[in-house]
């Protein structure tokens, strides 16, 4: 068991620290990664010769030939399944084919390296004398930050340095041409460096990499990038609007924005400046208040993939980027991290099972770009827009796929924390956890069943705290501790029982997973009047497939009180429990039994409307 994506250093100014051991052994989320594993990753290769990415890396590497594709980051998509594929190399170290492509391409990043450090193909290939000149679309120092990211991955991984000397280079060359008094004041239109650079700092101890990181959180939002390139996207796409520490709420392009946001809090984490904390808290909350979907979803517009106003959350016009899903997810355990309030993992658990998980199907080989939370029976005669609520292959912008693909892969690390006092735990997956000085084995149905069971495998030979979370959609639970103890909420969110614990020692969570109705802020004018039916960690919404022929799926409603029943379908989009209740047909007073399927499970089947708010009758 390796470390994760996010290992602070002795010396950060974090409430908690993330698992030093980590793994997930069955369940839900083991499935899951083990389509991951064995599809998704070894089919990424062949995806990124098809699209051209490794053409590209022969062609920087021969220096000859020419630039395959639209666009100048998809180096990047390369960088992310390299980092996928590390961390997978955690799970399964003897994994040797798997090995030997990650070496590969590690032998092609290196070939492909210009002698100064510097590596983007479309600018070694296609545009030599645009370098560093075109940075609102270039997406150098964008795809640097994946390839950082990697790095890191790969070398916590296996402890191999060719990937990370690779990474230091282009670190070494970005040095010596941003920041102040050098040749270059200026950001990128895509954040990512930052935060990929504080991890390099956390991985080497080179205080340069954190150093140029805070250069560029604190040079974003002066105006610094040409307003000519696509200037109908406005300064709030590239993230050049406002600096970061006077903003007030998220906005622009959703991804931009919360990779930025990652590493602003990653930032706050190491050098303990209050008013970067202040900030990653003050506009994580108006995010969560009034520009995210109950999916975990966030961004709103289709045009420039961004943030909408304060409660513009359309559910048909919904963008909601499998990208931006992941990004909240990182920034949120960052802020969770940080501060050690469980409101963030509850963001984190809403996004992974909901917003996050519908952008990759059921067969781990087809995908989501956008997560609509709503899709009209007349599907056939919608607008390209609409249309990309279809799962497909692979994308011609394919940021996507490697990037679940890394998610899902390094997920064991986002499950568990530790203090001084002890070990947390965030998520609930079938698996062993080790932090705080002790190791943990969970067991649970979870999110099908709501028992949880801890079982302490090691703790110190002294009182030792052991914390669990609280989901904020659980009204009711009970816990059973050694002895009769009464475990007892200490802060919001956390349930904590302090003691001198043995092997063996078990704690029993039990969490009412009663199916539920909820219903929208009043102030989202496109749903008002409608509700959506939850259960447990899952958003559910109805799918034209499981209701009734011959009723117009856009006539259906659901009544106030309606009984809601559940039952597992363990044959259903690779089983599932489903949520049934009696509907009625707009303006009709007969029943219409109604089935709602876990939100994230949609669009494996035909082709056919789907909805997450429901008329209410």
């Amino acid at each position: 068991m390796s470390a994760g994506p996010i290992r602070p250093t002795a010396d950060a100014h974090t409430a908690l620290r993330p698992a030093v051991g980590a793994r997930i052994t069955d369940g839900f989320w083991a499935g899951r990664r083990r389509t991951n594993a064995e599809v998704s990753i070894p089919q990424g290769p062949a995806k990124l010769e098809e699209a051209g990415n490794l053409a590209n890396l022969r062609a920087a590497a021969e220096a000859t030939g020419v630039f395959a594709g639209d666009f100048p980051f998809q180096d990047s998509d390369v960088h992310k399944w390299l980092e996928a594929a590390s961390w997978q190399l955690a799970d399964r170290s003897d994994d040797t084919e798997l090995a030997a492509r990650v070496q590969e391409l590690t032998a092609l990043l290196a070939a492909a390296q210009d002698t100064d450090g510097y590596l983007q193909t479309y600018y070694q290939v296609a545009r030599p004398d645009r370098r560093w000149q075109e940075l609102g679309w270039g997406h150098e120092l964008y795809c640097a930050g994946h390839l950082i990211q990697a790095a890191v991955a790969h070398h916590r991984a296996t402890g191999r340095r060719e990937l990370l000397d690779v990474a230091e280079r282009f670190a070494d060359h970005i040095d010596s041409v941003f920041g102040p008094g050098k040749r270059i004041d200026g950001v990128c239109g895509h954040p990512e460096i930052e935060t990929a650079l504080i991890e390099l700092y956390r991985e080497t101890g080179d205080r340069r990499r954190l150093d140029l990181a805070a250069y560029f959180v604190d040079r974003r939002g002066h105006g610094l990038l040409d307003p000519d390139v696509n200037p109908h996207l406005g300064r709030a796409y590239w993230q050049d609007h406002t600096p970061v520490r006077e903003a007030d709420s998220v906005a622009g392009h959703a991804v931009r924005q919360l990779y930025l946001l990652a590493g602003v809090a990653d930032l706050a984490a190491e050098t303990g400046d209050p008013e970067l904390r202040a900030t990653a808290e003050r506009l994580w909350e108006a995010m969560v208040a009034g520009k995210t979907y109950p999916t975990g979803g966030v961004g709103a517009r289709h045009e420039g993939e961004a943030f909408g106003e304060p409660y513009e959350l359309p559910p048909d016009r919904a963008y909601a980027e499998t990208c931006a899903a992941i990004a909240s997810i990182q920034w949120s355990w960052r802020m969770a991290l940080l501060t050690g309030e469980a409101k963030y993992s509850d963001l984190i658990e809403r996004t992974l099972y909901n917003g996050f998980l519908s952008g990759v199907g059921l067969d781990g080989d087809s995908w989501l770009y956008v997560n609509p939370l709503q899709v009209r029976e007349e599907y056939e005669g919608a607008n390209e827009a609409d249309k990309a609520a279809r799962r497909t292959p692979w994308f011609r912008c394919a940021c996507c796929p490697p990037n679940v693909m890394r998610l899902l892969a390094s997920l064991p690390h986002y499950m568990a924390s530790g203090d001084t006092e002890g070990l947390q735990l965030h998520q609930y997956a079938t698996g062993v956890y080790e932090a705080g000085g002790g190791r943990v084995r969970v067991e649970t149905g979870y999110p099908w069943d709501g028992r949880v069971t801890v079982t302490v495998e090691a703790a110190p030979d002294t009182d030792w705290t052991l914390g669990l979370r609280i989901p904020s959609w659980c009204t009711d639970f009970t816990a059973t501790a050694p002895g009769g103890a009464s475990p007892a909420v200490q802060s919001p969110g956390w349930l904590r029982l302090r003691r001198r614990w043995s092997p063996g020692d078990s704690l029993t969570l039990d969490l009412d997973l009663t199916a539920r109705l909820t219903g929208p802020d009043p102030r989202v004018d496109a749903v008002r009047g409608c509700v959506a039916i939850e259960r447990g960690p899952l958003v559910h919404c109805l799918e034209g497939v499981d209701q009734r022929p011959g009723v117009p799926f856009d006539e259906l409603t659901l009544p106030d009180g309606a009984e809601l029943t559940v039952r597992h379908e363990p044959d259903l989009l690779g089983g599932v429990s489903v949520v049934s209740a009696d509907g009625r047909r707009r303006g009709a007073a007969d029943a219409v039994r109604l089935t709602a399927v876990p939100y994230y499970a949609w669009a494996n089947r035909q082709a056919g409307p789907m909805r997450v708010w429901i008329p209410r009758a």
